[in-house]
């Protein structure tokens, strides 16, 4: 079975002595948002995740959803579970005070995301779906629209979807058919099909609010031609409370791999009433704001998913014994066989699934802690610096997490031998339910794409300095440190090797741009790993520091991952870098009909 306590302890370790989030009270509205309120929270988070919804995680992806004449019903004890989670206000925490909302950072919603997404996704994409769709109506609806809809999305009564996606076209949204007409009062009718829509007809709340793209008559051809509309499920009433139903229906529910408790849907719009957000012909811009918090939340999803694999594969590392150890002092003559947690081989699996799950851990929070500086800091510069780092680090944020999510719950089964495969022990869910991380959303392949092709050379590569600079300065000053060196020697050797793989993909992509497709890829991976690394050494920088004090173990553990890392999974820089600058002209030489 699983096994999962939340890592309140790490986290804390994270935000108060890594990232010192305490200066978020010093921002303009979160003057309550300190540790104690953190601590405060973040203990009743863990309390929700451990006894409501990590119970209903095996027995969720055993039973699915089912679907009857456009009714979808959510597996045993979700609806209950989702009653309590509203009730305990957690779809409120970072929305807007206005509307009913907590005001609290966008950090602390990372870090509940983290908790949520380890005892149970499925569960957590419904509310999670909903997040994305008031974003792009906090920054782009009217105020009629806004005062309509957010009241009830932010407590949790109402949700949101986000529906791209037609059965033709997915990621080149340009090729969309859904078609909007005006109706003549403001209003639109909207038809269409859509796929792959998460969460799109549920039995946890009174109202679903859809987020479609669809095109005018009038619109240009391509992405430059696509308009956002709201439309939702039952038209509201002038008191606010759901009244007609719209003309939009479940059609059918996707049979997946894995998230089988939460419904993937097929939504068809048969002439559905929907009323326009932002500007005609500008959807994209707003969908963007909706994707860009959805790759981040994502990105965490694959964060919670390798720390239950961890949990669980050292649990039962712990408690499995077979064979001896190859270390005869290390042999327990008590009984006929040592647990396999004395064996290398499976210490390399968990410490690769600890030391990437802990710096992951770092840098998402870092990301989110800078979300909320963009969006509060007094300093215009400083709230651009912030944005700038947050538009760099979102794409690696969303594939290298889930990239890590996904080979760390495949580690875990390996962990476990033969019993991994089976269902009843939980760990084989976690590879199917992280296995769609890597392609919703934006593919992992596309993040890469947005890094190399968008990111780098960005207002003249001003969003690549944001991350170079700091990083450079704090290597010249930790290498006057001697503690240091074995952390910040094999870093600046990576870091040398992105800064030249940096420059070679920019200059190769002038004019060539299968040049940098082709070294997208591993040019993420690189950037991701400098960035765990860079991670990496301000953790080993505090418990160096603290090594001597109360919690002795603690930060031991932590200086020998931070020393694992630089020595056993950081060294893959080389062959990225010599990858890279092999180019890409292997790659497309072999014509498409000899594959």
């Amino acid at each position: 079975m699983a096994t999962y306590a939340a890592p309140l302890r790490e986290i804390r370790f994270v935000l108060n002595e890594v990232l010192n989030a305490e200066q978020l009270s010093k921002l303009p509205g979160y003057e309550d948002a300190t540790p104690d309120l953190f601590d405060a929270v973040l203990e009743e988070a863990a309390k929700l995740c451990v006894n409501e919804l990590l119970p209903l995680n095996l027995s969720g992806d055993k039973e699915g959803c089912h679907y009857e004449n456009g009714v979808v019903r959510t597996p045993a004890g979700f609806k209950e579970a989702y009653t309590k989670f509203i009730e305990g206000g957690w779809t409120s925490l970072s929305c807007d005070p206005d509307f009913g909302g907590q005001g609290m950072p966008h950090l602390l919603e990372f870090v509940v995301q983290e908790l949520i997404c380890s005892s149970n996704i499925s569960f957590g994409m419904y509310p999670g779906l909903s997040h994305g769709a008031y974003n792009a109506l906090a920054q782009h609806g009217s105020d009629e629209l806004k005062q309509r809809y957010l009241p009830k999305i932010v407590d949790g009564t109402w949700s949101g979807t986000m529906c791209l996606t037609e059965p033709h076209c997915g990621t080149d949204l340009g090729l969309m058919r859904t078609k909007a007409e005006p109706r003549g009062d403001g209003s639109y009718s909207i038809t269409g099909t859509k796929i792959f829509i998460s969460a799109g007809e549920q039995d946890l709340t009174e109202n679903i609010i859809h987020l479609v793209l669809a095109k005018l008559p009038d619109a240009p051809p391509g992405i430059k031609g696509i308009s956002l509309f709201v439309v939702p499920k039952f038209l509201p009433k002038d008191d606010g409370t759901p009244g007609m139903r719209n003309g939009v229906m479940c059609g059918s529910i996707e049979h997946k791999m894995g998230i089988k408790a939460n419904s993937t849907c097929v939504m068809n719009f048969e002439g559905a009433q929907g009323w326009l957000i932002g500007e005609a012909h500008k959807g994209m811009r707003c969908m963007f704001t909706m994707m860009n918090a959805a790759r981040l939340g994502v990105g965490m999803q694959g964060l919670g998913l390798s720390e239950i694999s961890y949990q669980t594969a050292a649990a039962y590392a712990k408690d499995r014994r077979q064979m001896r150890s190859l270390d005869a002092k290390k042999q327990d003559h008590s009984a006929s066989a040592d647990p396999i947690i004395v064996h290398p081989d499976v210490r390399r699996m968990l410490m690769t699934i600890r030391a990437n799950t802990e710096a992951s851990r770092a840098l998402a929070y870092w990301v989110g802690m800078l979300l909320d500086i963009s969006h509060k800091h007094p300093d215009p510069e400083k709230r651009l610096e912030a944005d700038d780092l947050v538009a760099l680090l979102t794409p690696i944020v969303k594939a290298y997490l889930t990239d890590h999510g996904f080979n760390a719950a495949n580690l875990a089964v390996q962990v476990h031998g033969g019993h991994g495969y089976i269902h009843d022990y939980g760990v084989e869910q976690f590879v199917r339910d992280a296995r769609i991380t890597q392609i919703y959303e934006g593919t992992n392949g596309i993040q890469a794409l947005d890094l190399v092709g968008r990111k780098m050379p960005q207002n003249m590569g001003r969003l690549m300095r944001r991350f170079f600079h700091p990083v450079s300065a704090y290597l010249e000053t930790q290498m006057e440190n001697p503690a240091m060196l074995e952390f910040i020697g094999p870093l600046a050797k990576a870091f040398g090797k992105l800064q030249m793989a940096t420059a070679t993909v920019a200059q190769k992509s002038f004019g060539r741009p299968e040049e940098a497709g082709a070294a997208s890829s591993d040019y993420l991976r690189l950037f991701s790993l400098v960035a765990l690394g860079y991670m990496w050494a301000q953790m080993a920088e505090v418990a160096l520091k603290k090594v001597d004090g109360d919690e002795k173990a603690f930060y031991e553990a932590k200086l020998i991952n931070a020393r694992f890392f630089m020595q056993k999974l950081l060294p893959e820089h080389g062959s990225l870098f010599v990858n890279i600058m092999a180019g890409g002209k292997v790659l497309m030489e072999l014509p498409a009909e000899a594959f």
